[in-house]
This record gives structure tokens, sequence and C-alpha cells, in this order.
């Protein structure tokens, strides 16, 4: 059981350590830099001075505390953004690119159905979500409390706990244009520009007073400022994002059940 599922996560596996060196790099430099910025200007005058979109669009509430900081440079960035494209982007190949290497015909002649072949595939993509948020946890905490600045270690937990599901969805729209497409190279762009899209979608429906609107984003169901700030967990947004990954997945498992791949 889960051949499929093992094979593709010890490939993944590799992409994964190296996503982890280079998150753990970006968020050791943000942790170093924070105490001297901190007390050579305030930061929260300098945030008065930027334009409203600005703030709304990185979901900035203070950056004078190490919580506030991270929320705004770290995760707004290197979680929300980056990750969430990263994932879409990798999804993305999940089906399109097997049929534009042309070994799609191979895999489907093993007693595997098309469902199975697709699910396994997206379970791997856990390899990455999982080792990014088990490890940077740590590294941030550590990191923290060597420039005397810790963050709240529950809090940390809960906002890498609740990026998991974030991170599922914007997989799961990957696998949506890997299997409308069966080219890999139209499947990554069109990942790309959906999460940029839908990233700044939500932004500006808030500004433009039409929350409701951006309610189809995903990054509307994780807040990692209100987390790290603020002390407050969105589960249930955590799981609207679960249900939205599960009818994604289901949907894209049905309708390549059906398509023709020839």
């Amino acid at each position: 059981m889960l051949e499929l599922a093992r094979y593709e996560a010890r490939r993944r596996l590799k992409g994964a350590l190296y996503l982890t060196v280079g998150l753990t790099l970006l968020a050791g430099m943000y942790i170093a830099t924070f105490p001297s910025m901190a007390e050579d200007m305030n930061l929260d005058q300098f945030l008065e001075q930027m334009p409203e979109v600005f703030l709304e669009l990185f979901n900035i509430a203070t950056m004078n505390t190490i919580e506030g900081f991270l929320a705004a440079e770290l995760y707004s960035i290197g979680w929300v953004l980056l990750l969430g494209l990263y994932m879409a982007y990798s999804a993305a190949t999940i089906i399109a690119g097997d049929i534009d290497r042309e070994r799609m015909d191979i895999l489907l002649s093993l007693p595997v159905s098309r469902a199975r072949v697709l699910g396994e595939k997206f379970l791997a993509l856990l390899v990455p979500i999982v080792v990014v948020n088990a490890v940077l946890p740590v590294v941030i905490y550590a990191g923290t409390v060597a420039i005397g600045y810790p963050i709240d270690s529950v809090d940390l937990a809960v906002v890498h706990l609740l990026a998991i599901p974030y991170l599922l969805a914007c997989g799961a729209i990957g696998v949506v244009l890997s299997v409308l497409t069966s080219r890999s190279s139209v499947a990554q762009r069109g990942a790309l520009v959906a999460i940029f899209g839908l990233f700044l979608f939500e932004s500006v429906t808030i500004i433009a007073d039409y929350e409701q609107l951006g309610s189809i984003a995903p990054m509307r169901y994780f807040d990692a400022t209100a987390v790290l700030v603020e002390g407050s967990y969105d589960w249930a947004g955590g799981a609207i994002l679960l249900g939205a990954t599960a009818l994604l997945v289901g949907a894209s498992m049905l309708y390549f059940g059906r398509r023709d791949i020839a």
C-alpha cells in the first residue's frame, strides 16, 4: 500500500531539505537584524508612513515586537507567498509532468487507478510541508532566545500547525491545473499566477471594503499576525482549508479519471 506515495516522498525529500535550509537562512537573517533595528528606530512610527495598501498586502500590525516583526517580514513573505507559490508550482507537475514526459501511460499500465495515482502523488507533498514546519519552529525559537527576545513557543507551534492546511490548499490549486493541461510548463505558470493573483485579490478586497469576495483566497484563512501578535487561533479557518483541499483534490480525481491523456 502507498507504494507510489513512498516513491514520490523519497523524490521530494532532497528538495524539502534544500527548502528548509533556505528558509532557515532567511529566518536567521531576520532574527539577527531585529535587535539593532528595534534599538535604533521606532518601527511602528516608520509603518505609519507606509501606504495602507502595503500594510494590508503583507498583513502588518506592528513591528516593534519580535512577534510582529517576524509575522510581517518572515511569515507574510516566506510562508504565505513564497511557500504558497512553491507548493502550487510543485503540485502542478503531479499529473501534467508525467503526461508531458510520456510516462503516464507506463504508470497507468500498472494495476492502479487514476484516482490512486493522483491521491498518492498529492500525499507526497506532505514531505516538504511537514519537514519545513517541523524544523523551522525549533530554529526560530532558538534564534529568538539567542538574541534575548524569546518568542512564545505555543504561538509559534500553532502558527506552523495552521500553516499545514494552508500549504495543502495551495498544493490543491496546483493539482487542479495539473489535470487541466498536459503541459507541465503551462500548469506551473498557471499555478504561480493563481496563487499570486489570489494573494493580491484578497488584500484588495479588504482595502475596497469587499471582504466577502476575498473569502475564495486561501490566504484569508491563515493569519500568522493574529497568532503571533494577538494569540488568536483560527481553527475554523484551518478546517475550511482542509475542506477546500479535499474538494479540489476530489474534483481533480474525478476529472482525471475521465479525461483523455493521449
